[in-house]
């Protein structure tokens, strides 16, 4: 017995060497699908009373219809999404809080346009001036907001311009935080589409107050009527703003969810009021008629499981990272290839929730979605004296 146990140990210094580089093989693993399905975005002709429009696809960012989508023009009050998304950003960092009381300047005083006439003696609460500018679109509200949360607005409206870069809106240049006109401010459908995603999707609270219709301030003695008629009059609709004015003409960004498909409209520079509702509603129309969103990937999720060589726990799960939706026409829904694809050399240590690949999702051959592939647990290197402990008890075993 004690010979074999020598031999298997000298066997076993012998031959790791080659364990070692065996076991560094590692081989991608592809899950081949079943169909190829065709682009899923085709140019239509639109009757559209307006000089620039986007439809957009909120959880992708697909873009689904264009019309002078990069013509630079005065975004009017739409403005404000701008405002609003920097104005949720405080919020979430904790520099604000919704019952923090706002003072109004006389500047904020006195702006004019619409508003909800503030004056110097009062304080409204963040929550009370974030609902007046979403239903109403109150001026002195923006202005007051803008300088509580920069201190000036001349340094709120350079913050507005930063994250306008950082957003890539680069045919954008704000000079105030309101929209009424002034020269130089200027913004493209594409850039609203880009700023209304950003303030819709990571700050979905917003729709919280943009889908009221009628509400009252100062214990109802102020009267709020909200500005976006599609709120009242289209199924789904959960925003955004409104915007107008005598040089910018009527613009308007509409959101609107149905069957968990999020849609952004945007249209600019609309003749009448009437009509840019309108042309928002046949661009939504449009998309909620032709197209579907599925979730192809849930959080969480074990796609599989692998062997880990040279590891003490042997072997773990890949669990999909994020939730996952692509965007398809409706036609095609069934028809999405998905192809998985691992990192090279996966081999211990492994961190929890380490990236080990990406799964794509491919329609006719171009991608429309991925996620990573993360490590399910913390995978440790196997150390020597585990490695002669597993020989001697297959050895002890095999004996037996």
């Amino acid at each position: 017995m004690l010979k074999n146990i020598m031999c298997a140990c000298l066997c076993f210094l012998f031959l790791f060497p080659y364990c070692i580089v065996f076991a560094n093989v590692s081989m991608p693993v592809w899950s081949e699908a079943k169909e190829t399905m065709a682009t899923i975005a085709n140019k239509v002709e639109l009757d559209l009373d307006v000089e620039a429009a986007i439809l957009m696809e909120e959880e992708t960012g697909t873009i689904l219809y264009t019309k002078n989508e990069h013509e630079k023009l005065r975004p009017a009050s739409v403005t404000k999404v701008m405002t609003l998304l920097l104005i949720m950003e405080a919020l979430d960092d904790g520099r604000i809080s919704l019952t923090d009381e706002v003072p109004c300047s006389e500047k904020a005083r006195k702006m004019g346009g619409s508003q909800i006439w503030l004056n110097e003696t009062e304080r409204l609460t963040v929550h009370e001036m974030i609902k007046a500018i979403c239903v109403v679109s109150a001026n002195d509200c923006t202005v007051a907001m803008a300088e509580f949360i920069a201190g000036s607005e001349e340094a709120f409206v350079n913050m507005m311009n930063e994250k306008a870069q950082s957003l890539g809106m680069h045919d954008t240049t704000f000079k105030n935080s309101h929209g009424i006109d002034e020269d130089g401010h200027l913004t493209s459908a594409y850039d609203i589409a880009i700023m209304s995603r950003e303030l819709s999707k990571n700050h979905p609270k917003i729709h919280e107050y943009t889908k009221i219709w009628m509400d009252t301030l100062r214990d109802g003695k102020s009267q709020l009527v909200n500005t976006n008629k599609l709120i009242r009059f289209y199924s789904g609709a959960t925003g955004l703003k409104t915007g107008s004015t005598s040089l910018a003409l009527f613009n308007l960004s509409a959101t609107a969810t149905r069957n968990d498909l999020k849609l952004i409209a945007v249209v600019m520079r609309g003749s009448t009021s009437d009509k840019r509702f309108e042309d928002a509603k046949k661009l939504l129309d449009y998309g909620f008629a032709n197209y579907t969103s599925i979730q192809v990937a849930k959080k969480g999720d074990v796609i599989q499981t692998m062997e880990i060589p040279k590891s003490k726990q042997g072997k773990i799960d890949f669990l999909v990272e994020e939730d996952c939706f692509v965007l398809v026409g409706k036609t095609d829904k069934d028809k999405i290839e998905q192809q998985i694809v691992l990192e090279e050399n996966i081999e211990a240590p492994i961190e929890y929730l380490q990236k080990v690949g990406t799964i794509y999702y491919n329609l006719n051959g171009a991608e429309v979605g991925q996620t990573n592939l993360v490590a399910s647990n913390k995978v440790e290197i196997k150390k020597w004296g585990n490695f002669f402990c597993d020989i001697l008890l297959k050895i002890f075993c095999l004996g037996r």
